[in-house]
């Protein structure tokens, strides 16, 4: 499997965020993290990536560029994750699940969604919330909620939008680890996240964003370095076995 971007520019009614995003065609399945400052456009390249927003320019996945499908379609190939599931939704984890599995493959039988959904909640620890309804729950059961069906489903691209950043480290890195396991099934997945090192100990490849243009792009490695750390998030730092180590900030005068 392909997956590519070429030229996306995206934003809102009169405010432009995203301006002519490129990332390198990759091959089979792997993660590639999305990284940059607040403001950055992360959010919006991911959902412009998944056809959420009007957009200029392509998304190929072995070939065929998913913003010239129809939703319908686009749905049997990608599987988006918001940040967070709407708490007023009065149903439980495993109803949702259900729906959102059947939304995206509508020949499945409730029985058939409801095995992979406790399967998927089991997985992400999280198979005691099943018959909890959503508006109960805190916001990382709600996180585990959403990413259910996702990891239910047979999509072969997954965007996930900071899928941890309302979870303890031990279940940060237990979503981390399933969703190298799914890339290792040959699945693609493109997730936004702020934690640097766990972005590094889990992603093979990194774009990262500044301003809503790409700042760099490549293997985890060889992208974040102290020049990047400096360029983008103005910090005198660098990664060393696995834990970010910030010297200083830079001021605007280290710039001149």
């Amino acid at each position: 499997m392909s997956f590519a971007v070429r030229h996306l520019t995206s934003g809102y009614p009169g405010r432009p965020v995203l301006h002519d995003l490129s990332l390198s065609e990759t091959a089979g399945g792997g993660i590639t993290a999305l990284l940059g400052p607040n403001g950055a456009g992360k959010s919006t390249a991911l959902r412009a990536i998944a056809g959420l927003l009007p957009a200029r320019g392509e998304v190929r996945l072995d070939g065929v560029d998913l913003l010239a499908l129809s939703p319908r379609d686009r749905a049997r190939k990608v599987a988006f994750v918001p940040q967070m599931l709407p708490s007023g939704v009065g149903l439980t984890v495993l109803e949702a699940s259900v729906a959102a599995i059947r939304a995206a493959r509508p020949g499945l039988s409730r029985d058939r969604a409801a095995e992979a959904a406790l399967t998927a909640l089991d997985r992400l620890g999280a198979g005691g919330l099943a018959l909890d309804r959503l508006d109960r729950l805190s916001g990382g059961q709600r996180q585990m909620a959403g990413l259910a069906p996702a990891l239910a489903g047979d999509a072969p691209l997954l965007l996930l939008d900071e899928p941890t950043s309302m979870l303890d480290i031990a279940h940060q890195h237990r979503v981390m680890q399933l969703l190298a396991e799914i890339a290792r099934d040959g699945r693609r997945i493109v997730v936004v996240l702020h934690d640097i090192p766990l972005a590094a100990a889990w992603a093979e490849r990194v774009a990262v964003l500044e301003s809503g243009r790409l700042a760099a792009e490549g293997a985890t490695e060889t992208v974040l370095t102290p020049d990047i750390f400096a360029r983008v998030w103005g910090v005198e730092a660098e990664l060393d076995r696995g834990a970010l180590h910030i010297r200083r900030l830079i001021g605007e005068h280290d710039h001149a």
